[in-house]
Order: structure tokens, then C-alpha cells, then sequence
């Protein structure tokens, strides 16, 4: 499950905060889903690949060949719902971001997700109006906090869901008797369906008894990751191990829920593969990512997709740590890009950038500092010119001098960068502490801890303010003011 407790989306939405306080698994499991389902593949070779996925799975090859003949004989949802590995390790995948075996299954979810669709469009019009189904479900007490905390928010299942219309049958998996073990709390979920509201919603869902390979009493089947809305949490009688949430489905024109998708979409842009990529970089499934851009270089047709090809290699190798081909890369696509721009196009500057990161990074503080160069000349040519390039580009070459440790000309660097972030409308909290510690960092090593602490504690301020309590930045906060203190 996601939680997005209301508080959060409100902030998040209004722009107030960042996407740091969403819980990832909910951003990373709607991305997927919006991504997986504008994608069309080559189904042949997609089954393919994911038999010879799963051969290297160690699933026996009698059971494959089973498998591929049944998809090719019945629907998606048989094929879901019948007793075999494909069931519990889809599910997993889901619920554990197995980013993997989700692109593998690509296919097969995509396929299941359309079938649901078609069917409710076929049967909306026997449906009635406004229905409740039932979800029965057991719950770790640490997730059981993170629902109570969610009343008002939005709640995601990270799978394809199953509800039944018998609250018996749902109850079967929440029983009301205490359980042995105390970290467990039963959870009957009350779904309540406004079909007005899911004409407006990629949610899709249907009855799916006449489809499923164990047909059950009026089951009901959501597609992957369906977002609901919480509405009320109550305790059944006084059975503390027992309770009861209210669900409703929301719909596309949600507005809390059209503005937090439209800020994800914002975080990782693009269509298609090219978009997963960017995604599997983002969660740091790096050889994923690498499998994937490789397969697109084969099919790049001209110069400008192959040298974006190669920057997205350069950037799996450099979050590896394998600088050299990372240059390798980020050099290929930086020598297709002037083929087709002249020397001073803007379009060049993210090659310098990506290179001169890494030369920083192996040590190579003079030949980073020579792209970083080349990218701020660019800069400074630009009309209009774009403060924030700019700003980004003082940041870079001032770290270069800090870490060549010419600390006054990192500091001279660095507080030219602060004064555009200062002056941005609306000002970006993220830009600003990371200003401030960069400055306080500088004035540390200098030896002027008085300054050191003032721009430390700025940076602290700020995060105080915009940042749960837990968050990394806030504990890097007190290491660095701790650290001051210790030198006073």
C-alpha cells in the first residue's frame, strides 16, 4: 500500500514543498502505470523475453510452456486468476516495486488492465449507480499507523485489487478473533463505488466471475494501483484488533488528485521507453536501466535520439561509480550533438555538464573546470539569459574550486549562485539550503565558524519548515552544526 496523508498533498500541490514528503512508492507505482500503459511493444518477442526471464528464474520449463499455451488460449484475467507462479510473483512486483520483473510483465499487466477496462464498459450499463464492495485484509501495525494517519489522504493498493460484493467473503480475510501474533490488526475495507465518478477515471474495474479460472461469488477486479480516497477509520465494537475504513473511489477531475499527478508527471518527463528510463535512473535500478537504453540504441533512427541514448549511459555509469565509461558515454553523445548545433547552442551545455561531473569526480579538477567553463560561456551568451542556468553553473564551478581547495574562489563562486536564488519568485526552499550549506561549508574549512554556523543554521531553518522530522537533509543539519560546535 501508498499512503498520502491530506496534509501532504495539500503542501505538495500548493508548491509549498517539494516531492521529497510524498511516499515513493506511490509516486514510483503511478508513474509506472502511466508510463507502462502509452507504451506498445512487440508482444511475440515481449512474451519471450520474459519466459527466458523466467527460465533464469529457476521456474521449469514445463511449466512455461504451460504457461504460453494458456495465454494463447484464454484471456488475461483467467491467466491471472488461475493457481500458478504468475499470480504471486506479478503481485509481488508490484508491491515491491520489482522494477524488473514489472517491465518483463509489462505486457501481460497492460493486457489485464485492458480487458478490465472493456469489461466495465460492458457492464456499467447493469451495474447500479452507487455500490459498495468489500476488501478483507490483514495490516502490520506499523502500516495500520500510516492508514490512521491517512484519513482525508489518498490510498493506493500497489497491486491489482480483488473485492467481493459479500461482506462474508471479505471478512474470511480480516477474521474478528484476536490474533496470535499482536503486530497484526485486521482491516475490513468498505469500498464505495460512484459510477459516475469512474466514467471520469482511468480506474477501471469489473465483475469478473464469468473470466476467472476459480470463479467466486460476484468478484470484483481493480486494475493496478487504484487511488482512493479515505474517508473514515472506525474500530468494530470493542475489538481493538478490528476495524472498519471507508473507501470511495476518486476520479481523474479530483483536484487534489489531478495536481499531484500533474507535479509527478513534471519530475520525470518524456514518452514512452524513454520515459521509463528515466524512472528506472531515478530508483536507481541502474543495469535495468542500461538493459533498456542499449535496446533503444539499436532502433535509434538519427543522431539527435542516439545522442540522448548515450547521455542516459553515461548517467547509469556515473551513479555506478565507472567514471571512465561514463566519459566514454557522455563524449559520444556531446560529439553527435555538434554535428548537428552550432558551437554555442545551448543544447551543448548538458554534455559539458555531464562531463566535467564526471572529471570532478575522478579528480580531474582542471578538465572539469574546463567544461564547466564551456557550458557558462554558453550561458552568458544566451538571450534572454536564463538566471537559473546560471545559478546552476556558479554552483558548479565553485565546487570545483572547493574541492581544488581554493576555498575564496569557491566562496566567490558560490555566493554569486546564492544571489540569484535569493532573488527568485517564488524562491525554491531546495536551491536555497543547499546555497546556504554550500557557503557554511566553505566558511568551515576557512576556519571562520561564526559565518559557518549562520549559514548552517539557515539551511536548517528552511528545512525545519518544509521537510518531515525524519528527513535526511535535517539530519545532515545537525551533523554539520554539531560539527561547527565542536570547533567553537
Amino acid at each position: 500500500m501508498s499512503f498520502v496523508p491530506e496534509q501532504i498533498i495539500a503542501a505538495t500541490t500548493s508548491g509549498e514543498q517539494n516531492l521529497d514528503r510524498l511516499d515513493p512508492s506511490y509516486m514510483y507505482s503511478m508513474l509506472f502505470k502511466d508510463i507502462l500503459f502509452e507504451i506498445e511493444e512487440d508482444e511475440t518477442k515481449a512474451m519471450n523475453d520474459l519466459v527466458t526471464y523466467y527460465h533464469n528464474q529457476d521456474i521449469s520449463e514445463v511449466t512455461l510452456e504451460k504457461f504460453q499455451r494458456e495465454y494463447l488460449q484464454n484471456s488475461p484475467v483467467w491467466c491471472y486468476t488461475r493457481a500458478t507462479f504468475l499470480f504471486g510473483t506479478l503481485n509481488k512486483a508490484l508491491r515491491l516495486l520489482d522494477m524488473e520483473t514489472m517491465i518483463k510483465m509489462g505486457f501481460f499487466i497492460r493486457n489485464l488492465h485492458r480487458q478490465l477496462q472493456r469489461l466495465h464498459k460492458e457492464q456499467s450499463r447493469t451495474l447500479a449507480e452507487n455500490f459498495i464492495v468489500y476488501r478483507g485484509q490483514m495490516l502490520t501495525q506499523k502500516d495500520f499507523q500510516r492508514l490512521l494517519g491517512t484519513k482525508g489522504g489518498l490510498l493506493s493498493f500497489n497491486n491489482f485489487l480483488s473485492t467481493s460484493k459479500q461482506k462474508d467473503v471479505a471478512m474470511f480475510f480480516a477474521p474478528s478473533a484476536p490474533y496470535e501474533n499482536e503486530d497484526i490488526v485486521g482491516v475490513l475495507f468498505l469500498i464505495t463505488v460512484d459510477q459516475s465518478r469512474v466514467l471520469a477515471s482511468s480506474n477501471s474495474f469489473a465483475v469478473i466471475d464469468d473470466y476467472s479460472a476459480h470463479p467466486q461469488e460476484e468478484e470484483i477486479l481493480f486494475t493496478m494501483h487504484t487511488v482512493f480516497r479515505v474517508v473514515d477509520i472506525k474500530q468494530v465494537d470493542s475489538n481493538n484488533r478490528l476495524w472498519e475504513v471507508q473507501l470511495t473511489m476518486t476520479s481523474d477531475n479530483d483536484p487534489q488528485l489531478a495536481a499531484l499527478s500533474h507535479r509527478m508527471k513534471e519530475e520525470i518527463n518524456g514518452k514512452g521507453w524513454h520515459r521509463m528510463g528515466k524512472l528506472m535512473l531515478q530508483v536507481g535500478h541502474f543495469n535495468q536501466a542500461e538493459e533498456l537504453y542499449n535496446e533503444l540504441l539499436e532502433n535509434a533512427s538519427d543522431d539527435g535520439d542516439k545522442g540522448f541514448i548515450y547521455n542516459q549511459l553515461g548517467e547509469a555509469k556515473l551513479y555506478q561509480g565507472k567514471y571512465n565509461e561514463a566519459a566514454l558515454f557522455y563524449e559520444k553523445s556531446l560529439e553527435l550533438c555538434q554535428r548537428t548545433v552550432p558551437e554555442d547552442h545551448p543544447d551543448l551545455t548538458a554534455s559539458y555538464h555531464c562531463i566535467a561531473l564526471v572529471y570532478d569526480s575522478m579528480g580531474d579538477y582542471s578538465k572539469a573546470l574546463e567544461f564547466y567553463e564551456k557550458a557558462h560561456k554558453i550561458y552568458e551568451k544566451a538571450v534572454p539569459p536564463n538566471q537559473f542556468d546560471l545559478a546552476i553553473s556558479f554552483n558548479n564551478i565553485g565546487l570545483v574550486y572547493y574541492n581544488m581547495g581554493d576555498y575564496a574562489r569557491a566562496l566567490e563562486f558560490y555566493e554569486k549562485a546564492h544571489q540569484i536564488y535569493e532573488k527568485a519568485v517564488p524562491p525554491n526552499q531546495l536551491d536555497l539550503t543547499i546555497s546556504f550549506n554550500n557557503i557554511g561549508l566553505v566558511y568551515y574549512n576557512m576556519g571562520d565558524y561564526a559565518r559557518a554556523l549562520e549559514f548552517y543554521e539557515k539551511a536548517n531553518k528552511i528545512n525545519q519548515q518544509t521537510l518531515p522530522a525524519n528527513h535526511p537533509h535535517i539530519a545532515a543539519d545537525y551533523n554539520n552544526i554539531g560539527l561547527v560546535y565542536n570547533m567553537i
